[in-house]
């Protein structure tokens, strides 16, 4: 049995695709996911499983969800190690106040070419890092004023991510232990 986090994208926010956290531990419990526990409404879900492969976690919950609730939810799913190697390899960590980091973490490493192609945008206010695994944001203004942002990373990346603050990354690992 192992410890995953399951973070989903585009949940409950502005009246969009709404899942009440009791019905989704349900769903997830039927589904076989064990100790399914939530974390505020957007889609943060830690749970146990003896399946180890993220793949097959990842679908399993999307299947859940579609059959259960209606639509389609882009779904990734990681060890809380994972979550804590993220943490740690923030290189703005030390350069920002919390409240200003972000984490779009990424379902598939981007391809290098396409990388290379973003790394040559610049956005006032704002910095990134991009690596196989996250997107390092320091929004000085703030997420919610931010040009780049989790629709715009897709886009440019040509991968499928969901973002995350620091509090919520921070609060995700301490479950997960």
């Amino acid at each position: 049995m192992k410890t995953f986090i399951a973070l989903l994208r585009g949940i409950n926010v502005s009246g969009q695709k709404k899942i009440k956290m009791a019905e989704l531990r349900e769903t997830l419990t039927q589904n076989g996911l064990e100790n399914v526990q939530t974390y505020i409404q957007s889609g943060n879900i830690i749970f146990d499983s003896e399946v180890l492969e993220t793949s097959t976690l990842e679908h399993t919950i999307h299947k859940a969800i579609a059959q259960d609730f209606g639509f389609e939810v882009p779904t990734l799913v990681v060890s809380g190690s994972a979550i804590q190697k993220v943490l740690e390899d923030n290189p703005f960590a030390n350069k920002a106040e919390e409240n200003r980091l972000y984490y779009v973490l990424l379902k598939q490493a981007p391809e290098k070419d396409v990388v290379a192609q973003f790394e040559e945008l610049s956005f006032t206010n704002e910095d990134f890092h991009v690596t196989e695994k996250c997107v390092y944001l320091m929004c000085k203004k703030g997420y919610g004023n931010a040009k780049l942002n989790n629709n715009l990373i897709e886009r440019k990346l040509k991968v499928e991510a969901t973002t995350r603050n620091q509090k919520t990354m921070q609060k995700l690992l301490e479950m997960a232990q």
